[in-house]
């Protein structure tokens, strides 16, 4: 009976194992048919006789975004939204571009970790580990460095430079999702309580009401 239900528990730990992991490719690609009805995790496969250069090609990452914003920053996504081609291939990539004081705010991708390249400037990155340690890991980068943002942990970069600075930035998905964290609490649609943001920042509620007017 032990035996039994050692062999179960190991079929159970292996099963969600696999499925913890992203599949192996079982074609060459999978060009993402955004015009399927089909709902899957991600896009269907349009048929790959159809597919054209086309779907695997995007031009624009020379181009200088347009930093004047609130922030100072912008970015640049090059996910599946822009190559249809990324379906199933786990990559994508984004330019961020900062003004002197700009940042990339506090903010986290739900499925992907990143790899960020400065190409030019200067920039304070960093990201936060999850509770109860919750521990800083920052430094300053300068053009050709290097520094990787774990998967799901709050992370940002600050622009301590007098010029403008730019980055890219490679994802371990073709989705990457990016929720930053001042717009999710303060600006949620619906919006969550002031009760509950001014008991959990532990400030007065005209503070938190203050800061959700910015949202």
């Amino acid at each position: 009976m032990a035996s039994k239900f050692f062999l179960l528990a190991l079929f159970t730990l292996s099963a969600s194992r696999a499925l913890a992991s992203d599949p192996g490719q079982l074609q060459d690609f999978c060009v993402a048919d955004k015009t399927s009805q089909v709902f899957v995790n991600g896009f269907a496969c349009k048929d790959p006789k159809t597919a054209v250069v086309e779907d695997f090609y995007f031009s624009g990452l020379h181009m200088v975004g347009n930093t004047s914003n609130k922030q100072g920053s912008v970015v640049t996504a090059v996910n599946v939204a822009q190559i249809a081609g990324l379906n199933t291939l786990g990559v994508s990539l984004a330019r961020v571009d900062y003004a002197p004081d700009g940042q990339n705010p506090p903010h986290l991708h739900p499925r992907a970790t990143e790899i960020l390249t400065v190409l030019e400037g200067s920039l304070y990155v960093g990201f936060v580990t999850s509770n109860p340690e919750n521990k800083l890991f920052s430094k300053v980068l300068n053009k050709g460095d290097v520094f990787v943002f774990p998967q799901g942990l709050i992370h940002f970069q600050f622009n301590i430079g007098n010029n403008e600075a730019i980055a890219i930035a490679a994802l371990s998905s073709k989705n990457p999702g990016v929720i930053t964290i001042a717009n999710a609490v303060f600006g949620s649609k619906q919006t969550i309580s002031d009760d509950i943001l001014a008991k959990g920042f532990q400030v007065d509620k005209n503070i938190i009401d203050h800061i959700q007017a910015q949202f």
